[in-house]
């Protein structure tokens, strides 16, 4: 299995070891569990990423409120 490839590459460790786990023959029950596991994990570290920039920015509530308000759209082309 280390050799898998797809169409868009070669898997990588973590996704193989999913392919691995997956594989089992689980119910849905635990199926749906494993994948709150997951993404209850990927929640986390995104906070966590997210707290270390905050920290580093020094930003505030005052700071987040602002960003909150501020419009970034890209203007309507009606070309693209």
């Amino acid at each position: 299995m280390d050799n898998a490839s797809t169409s868009l590459g070669k898997l990588n460790p973590l996704q193989l070891e999913i392919l691995k786990l997956f594989s089992r023959n689980l119910d849905e029950k635990d199926l749906k569990e494993i994948k709150k596991l997951i993404v209850r994990y990927l929640a986390e570290k995104a906070i966590h990423q997210a707290d270390k920039i905050w920290e580093k920015n020094n930003w505030t509530d005052k700071d987040m409120e602002r960003m909150l308000l501020r419009e970034e759209r890209t203007p309507y082309n009606p070309k693209n």
